[in-house]
């Protein structure tokens, strides 16, 4: 059974996350600010969170940047609003997902499978490789741990994704569309701003200088590739 924390200040909508979930086999927890999600993430083995962005007390996106800072837990971010900046702030500080309010309960519970799916390694119809190789960057899917030049470094599951993808295809250029359908296996719905975000921040993490990086390239029109040095 997998444990998944609700945090939103509107209890109305927790309850209803809430019966939603339960029907599907989740164990259930609840939080109301952020400073609560994280004392329960602390105390307990949580599988995914649901988090709102705007919380008293501690702030959804307050509470992702702490969160990050140890764990990799994949968090789906809810928000009342709608602009295209709200989520890519979102996205910025580690969400793996967003789904703006009001939701279809359909489509969280499509979103919360998904995600869980791709962090405990229960889907897929790839062949799985253990482990990757290429020009300082060791990629483990087994543990979850990517080093670069012998330093570990922190990714978010679907950062960690990515990398995986464009390192088994390497020297491929892949369009933001396939990126999507691979690595968050849906419809690829404003893919290309979704995914620039992500490529961003992982290129953040393993470049040694992100605005000329030599790992992630970006093919204009294209899409991105892992190139391998000669």
């Amino acid at each position: 059974m997998y444990n998944v924390l609700i945090c939103d200040d509107e209890r109305d909508i927790v309850s209803a996350l809430k019966i939603y979930l339960s029907s599907e086999g989740y164990n259930i927890f609840e939080a109301y600010t952020g400073k609560q999600a994280l004392d329960i993430i602390d105390a307990n083995d949580i599988h995914l969170v649901l988090m709102d962005i705007m919380m008293p007390e501690l702030d959804g996106l307050s509470a992702m940047l702490k969160l990050r800072e140890e764990s990799n837990i994949p968090v789906i971010l809810l928000t009342a609003k709608s602009e295209d900046t709200d989520k890519i702030l979102g996205l910025n500080v580690g969400a793996d997902d967003y789904i703006t309010k009001p939701f279809n309960p359909v489509e969280v519970i499509a979103r919360v499978k998904s995600q869980l799916r791709r962090y405990m390694q229960l889907g897929g119809t790839q062949q799985r490789q253990t482990s990757l190789s290429m020009d300082g960057i060791e990629l483990d899917d087994k543990s979850k741990m990517v080093t670069v030049d012998g330093e570990e470094v922190n990714l978010t599951p679907t950062e960690f994704e990515i990398l995986k993808l464009l390192m088994q295809h390497a020297d491929e250029v892949m369009s933001p569309k396939d990126i999507y359908r691979s690595v968050w296996k849906d419809n690829p719905y404003g893919a290309e701003s979704t995914v620039a975000v992500h490529i961003r921040h992982l290129r953040e993490k393993i470049e040694i200088n992100p605005a000329e990086p030599r790992y992630l390239k970006v093919v204009w029109g294209q899409g991105y590739k892992f190139e391998r040095r000669r």
